[in-house]
């Protein structure tokens, strides 16, 4: 069975908090004998900040957009499933209508959700949102996570039918090494600074830290740069996977920190709390 997928990034998790989800899906999947073809956008400096040397469970394309758009929306066509992951970065509400088109006897179409809250926000609060009257076509909806709540708000949309197939882990990119002095802290807590996570990361964070100044902790992630930090706070910016191993091996806790919209969601465990498990 052939599967082609379009998702943000799989060689690159650089502000692309789901390439270890993908590649631990697709990976077993490949092992399981299907055959993948995984289409993502050459946006936001991922290619220069690739993580990854080489990946044989999958063909990857990597467009430039929107010139390439019809290739790729051809050769999809040819698949027996198509997969349109949410937040591909470029040309989404274009991708979430066209896959639709390429819909035929042989070939089904997915929507795989991986931050359904900022998708029902934006369809609930506008009703000519362009995805909404898309969703009861669509052969399969799957979601990163969300529970019950997730799938009867799809349901309730018109979905045909609504799958939360929650985060987990790949055991053999993700397992304990030992620690490193430079990476070494009390608490540790990777993420990208963004709006609806930052009065969180100032919470139980940030103010953890001015409240025990005789500790060390370690922030990663991008757009911390112009971000005021307790004197016992160092940034150490981006956070290839590649280090997430010895990053977690080397702190004495690590923090998690949801951003506001899955908190409020629940049941959205995220890659890291895997990752440092």
């Amino acid at each position: 069975m052939k599967i082609y997928v379009f998702g943000s990034s799989l060689t690159s998790c650089y502000w692309n908090g789901a390439a270890t989800y993908y590649r631990g899906i697709y990976e077993n999947l490949y092992r399981l004998g299907y055959e993948i073809t995984f289409a993502e956008p050459d946006i936001y400096k991922r290619q220069q900040n690739r993580d990854c040397e080489s990946i044989e469970y999958a063909e990857v394309r990597v467009y430039q957009t929107p010139r390439d758009l019809n290739g790729v929306l051809a050769e999809a066509s040819e698949a027996d499933l198509i997969i349109k992951h949410s937040g591909v970065g470029a040309d989404d509400e274009l991708l979430e209508r066209e896959v639709l088109k390429c819909r035929a006897p042989q070939t089904r179409v997915a929507f795989w959700e991986v931050d359904a809250p900022a998708t029902l926000v934006r369809v609930e609060e506008n009703a000519a949102d362009a995805f909404r009257p898309l969703i009861p076509q669509y052969d399969f909806i799957f979601t990163y996570g969300g529970g019950d709540a997730m799938v009867e708000h799809y349901l309730r949309l018109g979905a045909k039918n609504c799958f939360p197939i929650y985060n987990a882990l790949d055991p053999d990119t993700h397992f304990p090494i030992a620690r490193e002095e430079r990476f070494g802290c009390d608490l540790v807590f990777v993420g990208n600074r963004m709006p609806d996570r930052e009065a969180r990361v100032e919470q139980f964070f940030l103010a953890a830290a001015e409240h025990a100044l005789e500790l060390q902790f370690v922030l990663g992630g991008e757009g911390w740069g112009g971000k005021r930090l307790p004197q016992n706070v160092r940034w150490i910016g981006h956070v290839g996977t590649a280090h997430h191993n010895v990053i977690n091996c080397s702190a004495r806790m690590v923090l998690n920190i949801n951003r506001e919209s899955m908190a409020k969601v629940g049941f959205s465990p995220p890659t890291r709390v895997f990752e440092a498990a």
